[in-house]
């Protein structure tokens, strides 16, 4: 199946533009790293420490009266979430908890609203050193990944291959991790996951089109370095924007129908396949071609 038929895109002639995007892009996930690592960002409580409680009430309860009811009993920095589906409601306290949160809550909507009985389905409750230790060890287990993506690509590839690879990755995960900083998005393990998924997915994403550089590269010795990436590029061009286009309507449909809940870890996956296409052509390929010349000019220095 082709999308769009035989391209002569020059991709490979775009690198300045998409570097500086990329370069951007990256900044701003650093810093939002810089602000996790702190602890500053908009820290679940799977990294803050904390409460978190879904309860299920006989009849429908607004935000703002549920919001009110916390208040009046002393309960001010509760994040809530109305989940339509059963009259639920997603309620978690963030931070160090004090006393016991989770029967503060309930005793607040059992006094507040007497006439609609709940149940209470979940609770979790993670102390502020737990969430400190799993903020650091998610770091380090992103870290470790992109280590060993170098380790795979080197070894099925080139060495230049591995590291333009990893540095694409890398470019991703900063990418969804900018966009959440920006967006003031919750950071919970749900996002960590959604982060690993997307490594993943760019990463088979750029094999593919690393597979057909290599092809072409034995195929046409006599072609100058960027003929035979952008030729490469456009041959996988069609198969890489029905691939994405295919998961980019599944994410979708989890964004808009999959609840509150998901919410969130679909954005992530959303912002992960665009910039993991992105990646893939715009900054992968083109680090290929930049190591290839620089090894080249000092052979012949």
């Amino acid at each position: 199946m082709e999308l769009l038929g035989k391209t002569g895109i020059d991709f490979i002639g775009k690198r300045k533009i998409s570097f500086a995007v990329s370069i951007i892009i990256s900044i701003i996930g650093i810093a939002g790293i810089i602000q996790i690592a702190r602890g500053a960002a908009n820290m679940g409580i799977d990294f803050s420490g904390g409460t978190a409680m879904q309860l299920s009430f006989e009849k429908p309860v607004p935000i703002a009266d549920a919001r009110i009811a916390l208040h009046r009993h002393g309960i001010e920095k509760a994040d809530l979430q109305e989940i339509k589906t059963g009259n639920k409601l997603l309620v978690k306290i963030a931070g160090a908890a004090v006393g016991k949160p989770s029967e503060a809550v309930q005793e607040a909507f059992a006094k507040e609203f007497p006439g609609n009985r709940y149940t209470l389905e979940s609770n979790t409750e993670i102390g502020p050193s737990i969430g400190d230790k799993l903020r650091k060890d998610t770091l380090i287990a992103v870290a470790i990944s992109l280590v060993g993506i170098v380790l795979y690509i080197a070894w099925r590839f080139d060495l230049k291959f591995g590291i333009a690879a990893t540095v694409a990755t890398a470019h991703d995960c900063l990418a969804m991790f900018a966009a959440f900083y920006l967006l003031n998005k919750e950071i919970n393990l749900l996002f960590i996951t959604a982060v690993l998924t997307i490594a993943g997915y760019s990463l088979t994403d750029t094999v593919v089109v690393f597979d057909r550089i290599r092809e072409n590269l034995r195929k046409d010795t006599k072609g100058s370095l960027t003929s035979v990436f952008n030729y490469s590029i456009n041959e996988v061009l069609s198969r890489t924007i029905i691939t994405s286009l295919t998961t980019f309507i599944v994410a979708s449909s989890l964004f808009f129908l999959g609840g509150e809940v998901i919410h969130d870890f679909s954005l992530a996956l959303l912002v992960g396949i665009i910039v993991g296409v992105y990646s893939s052509v715009f900054v992968a390929s083109p680090l290929v071609v930049i190591i290839e010349e620089r090894a080249a000019a000092r052979s012949q220095a």
